[in-house]
């Protein structure tokens, strides 16, 4: 997929698109006084997704091209609450390769309920000069096989 070229729409509140899964325990400490999850701790669970995303999926690329990244945007939906105790699903999949950038669409599920969802933007740059820099073709490749199926 080109950069210019739109990227269909992916519905992050279905299983079925989500590239790579992390299971995350829910701890009494994540609990606000009305014995809801917090978002927070929601936001933890995400990073949580995208550390094992990138463990799984990027660590063979090497240091070099692991240290250049910065979260640019994160934007989450808080769709239901979460309540302790359990454990939750983490989902997450590349939603848009740009030049100097690329989009995860993530989704928390608790059984087979969505209980929210973010979209995360990274830049990669070079931490030499702080400037944003074209992605890597062995990222491209890695980021291009996490996308939805179909694509």
């Amino acid at each position: 997929m080109s950069p210019s070229t739109p990227a269909p729409a992916i519905d992050l509140r279905e299983r079925s698109v989500f590239a790579t899964w992390t299971i995350d325990t829910i701890r009494y400490r994540d609990l606000d006084p009305n014995g809801h999850v917090n978002n927070g701790a929601i936001n933890m669970f995400f990073e949580d997704g995208r550390v094992h995303f990138r463990d799984v999926r990027m660590t063979a690329l090497g240091d070099a091209i692991l240290t250049g990244f910065a979260v640019a945007r994160f934007t989450a939906t808080y769709l239901a609450p979460l309540r302790y105790p359990g454990t939750v699903d983490i989902g997450t999949v590349v939603t848009r390769i740009g030049r100097s950038s690329f989009a995860l669409g993530q989704g928390i599920f608790s059984g087979e309920r969505c209980i929210a969802t973010a979209e995360v933007v990274s830049v990669y740059f070079d931490p030499a000069t702080g400037a944003s820099v074209p992605l890597p073709d062995a990222l491209r490749t890695v980021l291009e096989a996490a996308q939805p199926r179909g694509e």
